[in-house]
């Protein structure tokens, strides 16, 4: 599944093709996705223009500017989606299911083989839907710190994995990056996360930007069915340090990696360096 690199390498990459573009044809090929396809959904798109492209946890937000009231596309890539460039005449392909076409030749086409994606219409503010209102704060954001991490965590008996990835906590902190963020701040994923000091918290905290700021950079993580806004596939795997490694040797002292399952998720990690 796309994770939060992924969507932010998304959103950079499409942005500069569609913020102030209009949109002059939609085109609906398969409308039955996660959510169904809005029934006024061309209707309140053609004629529109697209504002300034937003990310919020893993939602790509596409603020509509037009006569009627103001809303915005929310857009969830689900578990194979993707958003991509293309032009005129480009041909689509098998699971091609929604394109935005715009004045100037370009278009956005949705692709999303496994349909578990949607595109809905978000009305009001972030704040009123169900489906953004509790979530936590962005975790390469002022409000998320190795304090808030602490202060939640008391008197919870959960492993700090599962906890790490709760969107309630912090969003956007998934298996692969909770996991590499953990080695990087030498705590074992196993670890009841209400036993962790405030000044570890600190450093996962800081390990937590680190791996996403790093990641969000090299384009996401190659996972089998994701590309960027470019259809470019993410160059982060090879720098990934337990990830989908057990069984290999540990990049800082050489000791086996080791799996374990954890909130129903596989979870690597090095015995010797996270404790």
């Amino acid at each position: 599944m796309p994770e939060l690199p992924e969507v932010e390498t998304t959103r950079r990459g499409i942005a500069p093709h569609v913020e102030g573009r209009e949109i002059v044809e939609v085109i609906v090929r398969q409308g039955r996705l996660r959510v169904p396809v809005p029934e006024d959904f061309i209707d309140r798109l053609v004629g529109s223009r697209i504002g300034n492209l937003t990310r919020r946890a893993k939602y790509l937000l596409l603020p509509i500017e037009s006569g009627q009231p103001a809303g915005s596309l929310i857009w969830h890539l689900g578990m194979s989606g993707s958003l991509r460039i293309a032009r005129l005449g480009e041909l689509p392909k098998k699971h091609d299911h929604i394109d935005l076409v715009f004045d100037d030749g370009g278009l956005l086409r949705y692709h999303d083989p496994r349909r578990f994606g949607f595109v809905d219409w978000l009305a009001g503010g972030v704040e009123q839907d169900p489906r953004l209102a509790r979530l936590g704060p962005e975790p390469l954001s002022g409000a998320f710190d190795g304090e808030r991490l602490y202060r939640l965590s008391r008197g919870r008996r959960m492993a700090v994995k599962p906890f790490l990835m709760d969107n309630a906590v912090v969003v956007g902190v998934g298996n692969i990056y909770a996991a590499e963020a953990l080695f990087l701040a030498g705590i074992d994923p196993r670890r009841s996360a209400g036993r962790i000091s405030l000044e570890r918290y600190e450093r996962l905290a800081a390990a937590v930007r680190e791996v996403l700021a790093a990641a969000i950079t090299q384009g996401g993580t190659t996972l089998r069915d994701f590309v960027s806004g470019t259809g470019e596939p993410g160059y982060f795997k090879q720098r990934l340090n337990v990830y989908g490694r057990h069984g290999q040797a540990c990049r800082r002292c050489g000791g086996e990696l080791r799996l374990v399952t954890l909130g129903q998720r596989a979870s690597v990690f090095c015995i010797e360096c996270q404790h």
